[in-house]
């Protein structure tokens, strides 16, 4: 088929879906601007002193707090980032009351800034931050305005409400994710490599009538996908 044709097929599904989830990564924020991690052209391949995954660990953060925040203000808070046509189209579905869900590994909060309801954010979100210490709330704002390391009032170290390497997802939103995908009776996989371990794992939990991947580059679930499109998710969904 070509990729008009399995738009077409999405389409089809979308219309007879009732219940459908939502899994996104990194390739539904690239076309808004925000470089991914694993792309040719992601964080991964850009010169920096340490690789990200060492950065943005739990053991960096409290050992080098200072670099830790020298690469996250810069490659991290993106804030002028805008939603693009997925976004939208997810915004849309929800208010047709066919997309109950969005479970997304990103954490630039673009989804609900388009307007979506029901997120669970698998690894946080940079517009949330607290103090270590009194656990007072800061914004991302706060975050990237802030001199060197982001301090409170009271004096204490503020952490994004990210989930760093080392660290576990929130229980209370994995929960939320999982009943959401249990129930689903479509779900679409658009924008992730599927290679970050345990939020990917979640997409087990699916046992509805149709599972579609969506994403430019080969994932480890292509060979299990009713429906595999290799293209641009805002291509492909402002389709249907």
């Amino acid at each position: 088929m070509t990729t008009e044709e399995r738009i077409a097929q999405l389409k089809e599904y979308v219309l007879g879906g009732n219940n459908i989830v939502f899994f996104g990564g990194a390739g539904v924020s690239t076309e808004s601007g925000i470089p991914d991690f694993r792309s040719t052209d992601g964080l991964y391949h850009q010169e920096w002193k340490y690789p990200p995954e060492t950065i943005l660990s739990h053991s960096f953060f409290v050992q080098n707090t200072a670099e830790f925040y020298r690469f996250y203000k810069k490659k991290m808070l993106c804030l002028d980032a805008r939603p693009n046509a997925a976004h939208r189209k997810l915004v849309e579905l929800e208010e047709q009351g066919k997309l109950m869900a969005v479970v997304t590994q990103n954490i630039d909060g673009l989804h609900q800034l388009a307007g979506s309801k029901n997120v669970y954010e698998l690894h946080g979100s940079v517009h949330r931050n607290y103090c270590q210490k009194c656990n007072r709330f800061y914004n991302a704002e706060y975050m990237l305005e802030a001199e060197g390391v982001p301090r409170c009032e009271c004096g204490g170290l503020i952490k994004p409400d990210v989930v760093l390497y080392e660290e576990g997802l929130d229980s209370h939103t994995i929960q939320g994710a999982v009943e959401a995908i249990s129930h689903a009776d479509l779900l679409i996989i658009g924008g992730t490599s599927l290679a970050v371990y345990p939020a990917a794992g979640l997409i087990d939990y699916f046992t509805g009538k149709h599972l579609v991947v969506i994403n430019r580059a080969a994932t480890p679930r292509d060979g299990n996908a009713d429906l595999l499109i290799q293209a641009n998710i805002g291509e492909v969904l402002s389709g249907i």
